[in-house]
């Protein structure tokens, strides 16, 4: 079995590098060499064209002709790129004998070193290397670190490494200066930090240095989508794993709840048409209460916080205590929804406009505009769509909607048990009563919810219209 590989960052900053070799391959090779810095030289007898461009601008030194051993003069290291097996080889017994550095592309034996698959986040580098042996495993273990590893943390390094003279200045001993970092790591600093706010960052980091209690805690609003885990954004599936507390809407899935960290606080805060388990007031004032406690709070919300999700009011109240928050987006229903029973909301041969409305008690249907919501062409969504469906049709088809307009009634929407009902607005209440459709549902109405039964592609074929039974 080979010895395991010995992992190093190389500084190749200034020092000549060799690679040989002149198409797209060798192209990917020197933008990640030329990124690094290094002098380089390409050896190949032709260059496909941006390897040429790059030439002519001087960004390397083109060496013109087939690989000669008097290349390797000088080189630090070397990478073979070439389709040619033998010129590879050439070149990795050259460099071998002159004590170089070198990688034959996607041929492990030849390689003295290996090119591992590699994640950036400003000056933090990970490297990973399956030792030439599963590129393939190397790859997919990289596209899954992309996903957990935030963005913010190339800042969050540059701005921790502008205050390490400082750090070790103050706290000489390692396991000292390590617990403070760790604290910074993990608190509203780098929270701070990413929502460009480097004031509050340094007042955390002074406390985190202090000791001192942690200052105000932050909010985040997080949109959940409509239940499927996997339409999640990655930046709310961080926040959840960092947070302290989370309020929960009724209808977020247990799915989404499952990806959050594991022991944060859940507290559901429902809120059902008709029925208020908890008011909008006292919402407000547990995201506050908690937030004043230091904590970490996410406020997590079915679908999208800004459509038909209070999110407006509750950053208001955030602002008015002074509470520091952010909004993560989530799908909302119309989209995810639309998609998952294969509507398309916007079609050129059937609606170039969409309307989003809800209409969840009698006062929101009496100010709807109903000469614009019955026009045709158009694409009408209506959330908490299993309300007033009587009142609906009665007033689209008044104001000139035709009854023969396909809709969608979308139960349960991008979860396993999603249902897709088919009709026409002339019989929209009846189908909907014939087939016991039950909340959470959407309603489409369009002629786009026609495509439905051609597109679907999840779950179960949609309930097209059928007979009533004289028993029912």
């Amino acid at each position: 079995m080979p010895s395991p590989l010995f992992p190093a960052f190389l500084d190749l900053a200034g020092r000549r590098v060799l690679l040989v070799g002149g198409g797209v391959v060798a192209r990917r090779k020197a933008e990640a060499l030329l990124e690094a810095g290094a002098s380089l030289l390409v050896g190949a007898p032709a260059l496909e064209p941006v390897l040429s461009r790059w030439a002519a601008e001087g960004r390397f030194t083109h060496l013109d002709g087939r690989f000669v051993p008097e290349w390797l003069e000088g080189a630090w290291l070397v990478i073979a790129a070439t389709d040619d097996a033998e010129v590879n080889a050439h070149v990795a017994a050259e460099a071998t004998a002159r004590h170089i550095w070198a990688n034959v592309v996607d041929d492990a034996p030849r390689c003295s070193f290996q090119v591992p698959a590699r994640i950036e986040r400003g000056p933090l580098q990970v490297a990973i290397s399956s030792r030439g042996e599963a590129p393939m495993v190397a790859r997919w273990v990289r596209e899954t670190l992309e996903a957990t590893l935030d963005e913010g943390l190339g800042t969050l390094a540059e701005w921790l490494g502008a205050r390490r003279e400082a750090l070790r200045t103050r706290f000489p001993e390692t396991t000292r200066r390590r617990q403070i970092i760790e604290r910074v790591l993990r608190g509203p600093a780098a929270d701070a930090l990413r929502r460009g706010d480097h004031i509050a960052a340094e007042a955390h980091f002074e406390a985190a240095l202090n000791e001192t209690p942690a200052l105000i805690g932050t909010v985040a609003l997080v949109g959940a989508g409509p239940g499927d885990p996997g339409l999640l954004t990655l930046r709310g599936l961080r926040v959840l794993n960092q947070a302290d507390v989370i309020l929960h809407d009724r209808l977020v899935s247990p799915e989404v709840l499952a990806l959050a960290r594991r022991d944060a606080e859940r507290i559901e805060v429902a809120k059902e048409a008709g029925t208020h388990h908890t008011t909008q007031e006292r919402i407000h004032a547990l995201m506050i209460e908690h937030a004043r406690a230091g904590k970490r709070v996410v406020r997590l919300k079915g679908g999208d916080p800004f459509v038909f999700g209070r999110g407006g009011e509750e950053l208001e109240a955030l602002r008015a205590e002074g509470i520091p928050f952010e909004v993560v987006p989530g799908i909302t229903a119309a989209l995810a929804c639309g998609a998952y029973a294969g509507i398309p909301l916007t079609h050129r041969d059937h609606a170039q406009s969409l309307r989003l409305v809800t209409a969840h008690c009698r006062n929101s249907i009496d100010t709807l505009d109903w000469q614009a919501l019955a026009q045709e062409r158009q694409t009408l969504v209506v959330y908490m769509g299993v309300q007033g469906l009587d009142t609906l049709r009665e007033k689209l088809i008044a104001h000139g909607r035709a009854p023969n307009t396909p809709f969608a009634l979308i139960e349960n929407g991008s979860r396993p048990e999603q249902r897709v009902v088919l009709g026409t607005l002339a019989d929209l209440p009846e189908r909907a009563a014939q087939e016991r459709v039950r909340s959470p549902a959407l309603l489409i109405l369009g002629e786009v919810a026609g495509l439905a039964e051609s597109l679907h592609w999840f779950g179960a074929a949609p309930l097209t219209s059928r007979p009533v039974s004289l028993a029912a």
